[in-house]
C-alpha cells in the first residue's frame, strides 16, 4: 500500500508541555482521514510538522515519501492546505488573490477555480477583510483546489462555520477533490463521519486508535443486557467494555472490540441471569465522547 503522509514516532515538546508522543500515523493514497480530538489534543501540532512549521523533536515524517523537513516551495504545488486561522492579504479582493496566486502554481485551473467561486457565491470584487470567517474559509479552499493538488490538509476548518456553510464547505470539497487524499482535522464528528474512509483519535499527543472507518464502525457497539434479577457490575470487569451503567434490571456498556459471534457467551459468564441481550451501533462522536470520558476519568 502508497502512503500519501506517514508519521513514524514523531514527538513534539513545547518547554513543558509534551504536544506529541511517539505518533504513528498512516494515510493510504486517496483515503479522506479524519483526524479527532479534543482542543488540545496535538493535531495542529501534527499538522504543522507535517507541513514543516514545527521541526520535530524526534521521530520522521513522510509527504509522500519524502521528509517533511525537505519540503520547500515548489512541493507545495501538489498539497492544499488551510488551517483553521488561515492569513490572508486583507487588501485583496476575491479575484485579486486568485490572479494573484495563479503563476505559483504550474496546474492552475481557471475553471476549476470559477467554478468553485460560484459554487460557493463568493464576492469577486470584495475585499477579504469584508468576507465574514465562512467566506473567507471557502476562499481559502477555492484557491487550495483550483491547482488540483494531489493531497489536501485541512486544520479545524469548521470552526465557527454555521450549519449551512459546513455543509457547502464539505460539498465543494468532495465534488472538487475526488480521487485526492484529505486529511482533515476536527473536534466536530457529524460532519466528518459522513464522507471519511479512515479515523485516528488522538489523545494528550498519543494515537488512541488509527482505522478504517468500517472497522471503527463495526468494533464499537453500545450493548444493554437484561437481568432475570437484580446484579452488581462484576469486579472482573472486561478491560475492553467502557462505561458501564445499571439499574435494577439492565445493565449498560460500550463494547470497544464487539464480536458478534461471541458476545453472548461472554455476557452469560458475566450475568449467568441474562435474559435479553442486544447492541446498538455508535455514531463516530459518540465513540469518541466515550472514548474522551475514559480518558479523563482514567487520569
Amino acid at each position: 500500500m502508497s502512503y500519501a503522509i506517514r508519521c513514524l514516532e514523531l514527538s513534539k515538546k513545547f518547554r513543558r508541555v509534551q504536544a506529541l508522543e511517539r505518533l504513528n500515523l498512516d494515510v493510504p493514497e486517496g483515503a479522506v482521514y479524519a483526524l479527532i480530538g479534543a482542543n488540545g489534543a496535538g493535531k495542529t501540532t501534527a499538522i504543522r510538522t507535517m507541513m514543516n512549521i514545527y521541526e520535530p523533536d524526534a521521530g520522521l515524517v513522510e509527504i509522500a515519501g519524502r521528509d517533511s523537513r525537505q519540503l520547500c516551495g515548489r512541493d507545495f504545488r501538489r498539497i492544499g492546505y488551510v488551517s483553521e486561522n488561515q492569513k490572508m492579504p486583507e487588501w485583496m479582493t476575491v479575484d485579486y488573490l486568485m490572479r494573484y496566486l495563479k503563476p505559483f502554481y504550474p496546474a492552475w485551473d481557471d475553471a476549476m477555480a470559477s467554478g468553485l467561486l460560484r459554487k460557493f457565491a463568493l464576492p469577486r470584487d470584495r475585499k477579504l477583510s469584508q468576507l465574514s470567517r465562512g467566506m473567507r474559509m471557502k476562499t481559502a479552499l477555492a484557491s487550495s483546489l483550483a491547482y488540483h493538488p494531489p493531497l489536501v490538509i485541512l486544520d479545524e476548518p469548521f470552526t465557527g462555520l454555521d450549519p449551512l456553510v459546513r455543509d457547502e464547505f464539505i460539498e465543494g470539497l468532495i465534488e472538487s477533490a475526488e480521487g485526492t487524499t484529505i486529511l482533515i482535522s476536527s473536534h466536530d464528528m457529524a460532519e466528518i463521519e459522513s464522507f471519511a474512509s479512515h479515523a485516528g483519535y488522538l489523545e494528550n499527543g498519543r494515537m488512541q486508535f488509527s482505522e478504517e472507518m468500517a472497522s471503527l464502525s463495526a468494533r464499537f457497539r453500545e450493548v444493554e443486557v437484561t437481568l432475570g434479577a437484580p446484579s452488581e457490575v462484576p469486579r472482573n470487569w472486561p478491560a475492553d467494555w467502557l462505561r458501564p451503567e445499571t439499574t435494577p434490571a439492565v445493565v449498560r456498556f460500550v463494547d470497544t472490540h464487539f464480536d458478534e459471534e461471541t458476545i453472548g457467551e461472554r455476557v452469560r459468564n458475566m450475568f449467568p441471569r441474562m435474559t435479553d441481550l442486544s447492541a446498538r451501533a455508535m455514531p463516530l462522536r459518540e465513540i469518541f465522547v466515550t472514548l474522551a470520558r475514559e480518558q479523563r476519568r482514567a487520569a
